[in-house]
């Protein structure tokens, strides 16, 4: 008997809706992901702090614990914290640090996660991954999915609007990354999850095209849904590949290579995939991403987030490192440094122009 269907991780219910954080109490008893009220809230002290004043009322079996931070410490420590708790689940109510700290914290105790963002910064609200510093840099964890998602828009309206327009440049650069995993597929015959790459690419192009800004619900609602769909297609994968390439190589390598200067992740790889879409010969696809970048206010030249053109140049040449056996365009032209700073010299004046 051929198998004919397949198993899917998703979150039982996603809610994106202004007003959405008013019903998360509901939610979490109507999915039965908590019928005793009993939670571990895990909140930062900025976003997270605030809301916790309007949802405490609402769920007064939960206990508050104030994260330091995402790092693979916190995520421990949090994990330890929770442990005599005897919880239902866990609720990341914040940012991308504090989701990805709740994520790592709730498969250490093996507790269902809900993640309610405060920003949409990068596709980690939905992701089976953490990425959370640590002593070598920074690294990725993996870990379920969120078993519920919450994104309430009049929140996100009130994070700062470069925590949000972070998250553009991450699902945009969704684009980059199908077209070296299908250059991987080419040339080293990796096998592509059809699906998998289907629901990644059609994010991108959802908000790529999409004319609206940060100020217009419906942009925020496709942006949020394309960041629930970027973060399903990892799942179905089984890997991060479908989101995934020489853009966030490039990324892990500015990360590394300058931990006390990184940019957010989304801005990061978005540029990483503006010079990727450059690199493999796809000028118009490279001048279109570099259009929307600029349009949502976000980087297209290092300069733009403090890097200097040979810091830029030495972290691609050093990007390869950064993921062992994973084949990008990066790995396939396998420029020497003097290669890397004429194309980016190349790059600079054909989007100038």
């Amino acid at each position: 008997m051929p198998v004919l269907t397949r198993l899917i991780p998703s979150p039982v219910s996603v809610d994106i809706a202004a007003g959405a954080l008013d019903n998360l109490a509901g939610l979490l008893a109507d999915q039965r992901i908590s019928s005793s009220g009993r939670l571990a809230v895990a909140i930062s002290n900025g976003s997270g702090a605030t809301l916790r004043q309007r949802l405490a009322p609402a769920l007064p079996g939960a206990d508050w614990y104030e994260v330091a931070g995402g790092t693979i410490d916190a995520a421990v420590q949090l994990a330890d914290a929770m442990r005599s708790g005897h919880y239902d689940a866990v609720v990341g109510l914040g940012g991308g640090k504090i989701i990805d700290v709740a994520k790592y914290a709730a498969a250490r105790v093996g507790l269902p996660m809900v993640a309610v963002a405060t920003n949409l910064s990068h596709d980690g609200i939905c992701s089976p991954v953490s990425i959370l510093d640590n002593d070598a840099g920074r690294g990725s964890y993996g870990v379920p999915t969120p078993i519920a998602l919450v994104v309430d828009l009049d929140v996100i309206r009130q994070a700062p609007a470069r925590f949000v327009s972070s998250g553009i440049g991450d699902v945009v650069s969704n684009l980059s990354a199908i077209a070296d995993w299908e250059l991987s597929h080419r040339e080293t015959g990796e096998q592509i999850d059809g699906l998998a790459a289907a629901m990644a690419r059609q994010a991108g192009e959802a908000v790529l095209r999409h004319p609206g800004d940060c100020e217009d619900d419906a942009f925020l609602t496709v942006l949020a849904e394309a960041l629930v769909l970027s973060g399903i297609a990892m799942s179905i994968a089984g890997h991060t590949r479908p989101s995934s390439g020489a853009c966030h190589e490039i990324s892990h390598a500015l990360d590394i290579l300058h931990p006390k200067r990184a940019a957010l992740h989304g801005e990061q790889v978005g540029l990483g995939a503006a010079f990727a879409m450059y690199l493999r010969g796809e000028r118009d696809h490279c001048r279109l991403i570099v259009d929307v970048l600029r349009r949502h206010h976000l980087p297209v030249l290092p300069g733009d987030i403090g890097f200097s053109t040979e810091e830029f140049v030495t972290a691609v040449a050093f990007a390869p490192q950064t993921r062992p056996g994973r084949y990008t365009i990066l790995e396939h032209l396998d420029l020497t440094t003097d290669e890397i700073r004429d194309a980016y010299a190349d790059y600079v004046k054909a989007i100038s122009s």
